[in-house]
């Protein structure tokens, strides 16, 4: 097993959608629900702090190898795609410099049941981060994945597929991001 340190830096916002888990109370309104309630979008650990779960990253990885189907080299059509899904691991979130009190939210007017040209629409806030950075450690199982391999599957996982709300693969343009530096060991 090797490990790889990515470090990653935005080049567009970022934005939560996570289920709200409070209900209602009596006589609240759904507006006055999402008023009260936009807040817990947000993945939040015990500090307050604001995190990209380590899923986001794992699956953006998993999607890119998939999205890109490049091929490995003496295998025949065989691509990297099996091989980021089952021979990666990523267990740690990404704690961002943002308390969950501190972010900002965008009112939208979006389809009730999340289905886009669904009928009706309501305003539903989510919470959207401008600025975020950090490092990601990844471990690598499989030895199919070399340092170019990775490098190249997350320079392009930050261009095309992306990570949170209305990134690129969901026809967005936030989650985007670049990175900085990966270093394997």
């Amino acid at each position: 097993m090797k490990t790889a340190i990515m470090t990653l830096k935005s080049v567009a916002p970022y934005s939560q959608s996570r289920k709200i888990q409070s209900a209602r109370e009596d006589r609240e309104t759904a507006d006055d629900h999402e008023h009260r309630c936009w807040r817990e979008r947000l993945h939040v650990n015990g500090d307050g702090l604001v995190f990209i779960p380590p899923m986001a990253f794992k699956n953006c990885l998993a999607e890119t190898a998939k999205f890109l189907s490049v091929q490995i080299p003496g295998k025949g059509k065989a691509t990297y795609t099996k091989h980021f899904e089952a021979g990666l691991l990523i267990t740690d979130p990404l704690v961002l410099d943002i308390r969950g009190k501190d972010v900002e939210g965008e009112w939208l007017f979006v389809p009730g049941d999340g289905r886009r040209g669904s009928g009706k629409r309501v305003n539903k806030c989510f919470p959207v981060i401008p600025r975020w950075a950090g490092d990601v450690t990844l471990y690598i199982l499989d030895e199919a994945i070399t340092e170019p391999v990775l490098k190249y599957h997350a320079e392009q996982a930050g261009k095309f597929i992306g990570v949170g709300r209305f990134r690129p693969r969901n026809n967005g343009f936030y989650g985007r991001f670049e990175v900085v530096s990966l270093v394997m060991e």
